[in-house]
């Protein structure tokens, strides 16, 4: 290990919302983690595919990050998903973590 310079190594004790629904077009399963680490933003995990990103809500505007991050084809899909996200993702304040 001492060829690797550590960044951080931080132990937190966090909130976890597991959630699952469905919609017409598809099923969806999610673990959406609240931290305080990454300026704030929730890290939200699709459950079913292991892919993950940092989601504030200002990040629902471009839904093509969101089909590329979630690989969905279809925009009505990813629009179910900026309604779902709109509702659970707290507003993230900008917070200074390194100096």
């Amino acid at each position: 290990m001492d060829q690797f310079e550590k960044l951080y190594d931080e132990h937190e004790n966090v909130k976890v919302r597991f959630t699952g629904f469905t919609t017409e077009n598809a099923r969806y399963d999610f673990g959406v983690v609240y931290s305080s680490l990454f300026f704030g933003k929730p890290l939200v995990v699709c459950m079913q595919t292991g892919r993950s990103t940092l989601l504030e809500p200002k990040d629902l505007d471009d839904i093509e990050h969101l089909q590329h991050v979630f690989r969905i084809n279809d925009e009505e899909q990813a629009n179910e998903l900026v309604e779902f996200f709109s509702d659970i993702l707290p507003s993230a304040p900008f917070i200074t973590q390194y100096d």
